[in-house]
């Protein structure tokens, strides 16, 4: 009784500690710097993201840096910059500028849709709906910022909203264009200061920062997949992957990607966050909680 006994002892020992050193080994095995370049419009979820899955992986450093889509893809693919994560406003930036040279998969993760922001300064606050904006934002005592379609997605999205809408893009375009600016959240600031009463940003980015909004029509908003049809029938230019090309954007409802690249210096790392990412107790419910719905690629 005794022997056995000792011996059910030394197995229940080995196996808790096995198990012991095994979950301690997982975290310990993950360190280091994760660098990830990400959209603007994704700052705030990924770095509530990332400071969660550092809790968890303390030896983790997520070094975050915002920029516009486009421009992210660029300091991989013309600077050369090293990187493990690219996550961007329209997944189609990472098809058309990292794969298959630098990144392999192209994971859907998030969706958004476009909007009219303000603040309670802006000229005709109480009068702007979904009906009139074009009207009010062509008035010659009112300005509004936009993102370069060079660099940021959220750009080339006001363009095909303006197309989708039927206004004159071109006049649009002309007015205020020093209110133009590299990437979306950008465009905060002048907002903050009154420089202009209104902004065409993510209703997201709206949300995180309790700022008011008007809901454009889903017709012109960008934001239904069963609407890819009507939202296909625009699209704009912008300049491609290398100095002298251009890309044709189309349009289409908005989808966020994420993926690893192919010379990831810590993959290891790269790869847990991105499960975390997509897990549902993480990621997914930061992202439903910061006003973004979660997409389930196939």
């Amino acid at each position: 009784m005794k022997k056995s006994t000792g011996i059910l002892l030394v197995a229940l020992l080995a196996f808790f500690s096995c198990k012991s050193s095994g979950t301690k080994g997982d975290n310990s095995e993950i360190s280091g710097d994760l660098i990830i370049f990400h959209a603007g419009s994704l700052s705030m979820p990924f770095k509530a993201i990332a400071d969660t899955f550092m809790k968890i992986h303390p030896g983790v450093n997520v070094l975050a840096e915002a920029s516009g889509s486009i421009d992210a893809a660029r300091k991989i693919t013309e600077l050369n910059r090293p990187c493990d994560i690219m996550a961007s406003a329209d997944y189609s930036v990472i098809d058309n500028l990292l794969v298959p040279e630098f990144a392999d998969d192209n994971i859907k993760f998030a969706a958004n849709e476009m909007a009219i922001v303000f603040n309670d300064k802006s000229r005709y606050a109480s009068q702007i709906d979904s009906s009139n904006w074009a009207e009010i934002l062509m008035k010659e005592d009112v300005a509004f910022g936009r993102a370069d379609p060079n660099s940021d997605p959220c750009g080339y999205r006001t363009l095909l909203t303006l197309k989708l809408a039927g206004v004159n893009s071109e006049k649009f375009t002309e007015k205020d264009r020093k209110f133009m600016r590299p990437k979306e959240v950008d465009l905060l600031a002048l907002l903050d200061v009154n420089a202009v009463d209104y902004i065409f940003l993510y209703k997201s980015v709206a949300v995180q920062h309790n700022l008011r909004y008007t809901q454009l029509p889903e017709s012109v908003n960008l934001s239904n997949p069963n609407l890819n049809d009507v939202y296909s029938k625009v699209s704009v230019q912008v300049r491609g992957a290398k100095p002298g090309e251009t890309m044709t954007m189309n349009g289409e409802a908005m989808v966020y990607g994420v993926t690893v690249l192919r010379d990831a210096p810590n993959k290891k790392a790269a790869e847990a966050f991105i499960e975390f990412l997509l897990s549902e107790e993480g990621g997914r419910k930061i992202l439903r909680e910061m006003g973004q719905s979660p997409v389930y690629d196939k």
